[in-house]
């Protein structure tokens, strides 16, 4: 899907989509009526064919976008626990470093400090754009150089810059597969297959033999509403960090306010 749709609201996004799909169905269904139904021999037992379509297209949309519904959804809650993970080794990492000795003590703080700040303000705008900011990069080369640099005296030193590695290395695990989260997404061959479906399981609809026309364009009109919601529920969360119900910062910041910035 283009990039611009997962800017826009997401109450905006609903009614675009249900919109849609409202006017393609009823445009179809105006069109088959018109022109096409008037050419077919309608018998009585036409609607029991049709139901006998609907009912078999149904299922096996049903199951297909379930499956792919329940991965995205998958996506999202996996991305949003990798989110709270990484921002608990930062939180971890503060609290080691915070028993080395000066200087190196006050610049590792200080750099994760800039790092917290940086995924806030500068990484998680670009997220949802679906791009990726260096800054993050830099800064942790410039902490990793620091604290390869450190030398601790003791053992308990030891235990504690072993330990503080160990987090450090969690630190960049997350990371990465945060970022890879950014690009990921439904391929597009995967939305064809929705929107061909979703188009072929509300056209079948159109050849039910209804003389009231009214009737006929309420249960198409029906059909095409519950199908833009469930393609809104699979669009807003194909994204993890895109929108305005994609996954936020607001672990970082927790960690950053109760944390790094807490008063001592």
């Amino acid at each position: 899907m283009p990039t611009w749709i997962y800017s826009l609201p997401s109450w905006l996004l609903f009614v675009l989509m249900i919109a849609f799909l409202e006017v393609m169905s009823l445009a179809g269904l105006f069109v088959v009526r018109r022109f096409l139904l008037p050419r077919i021999r309608m018998h009585d037992g036409i609607n029991d064919a049709v139901s006998g379509t609907v009912q078999s297209i149904g299922v096996f949309y049903a199951i297909t976008v379930g499956l792919i519904a329940a991965g995205v959804w998958n996506t999202y809650s996996s991305t949003d626990d990798l989110v709270s993970k990484e921002a608990a080794a930062i939180g971890s990492i503060y609290r080691d470093v915070s028993g080395y000795a000066e200087p190196p003590r006050t610049e590792l703080q200080t750099m994760l400090r800039e790092y917290t700040v940086a995924i806030i303000e500068k990484a998680w705008p670009a997220h949802k754009q679906g791009q990726i900011s260096d800054e993050g990069t830099r800064i942790l080369d410039r902490f990793q150089a620091t604290l390869l640099a450190y030398e601790p005296m003791s053992e308990g030193q030891k235990a504690l810059h072993v330990e503080t590695l160990r987090a450090f290395n969690n630190l960049i695990e997350f990371r990465r597969l945060r970022l890879d989260q950014v690009g990921g997404g439904l391929s597009g061959i995967m939305w064809f297959v929705i929107w061909v479906g979703a188009a072929i399981s509300i056209s079948v609809g159109y050849f039910y033999k209804i003389e009231d026309p009214k009737l006929h364009t309420v249960l198409v009109g029906l059909t095409a509403a519950f199908l833009g919601i469930v393609l809104f529920m699979v669009m807003i969360n194909d994204r993890p960090f895109a929108g305005d119900g994609g996954v936020s910062p607001a672990s970082y910041q927790l960690i950053l306010d109760k944390l790094i910035d807490l008063p001592r």
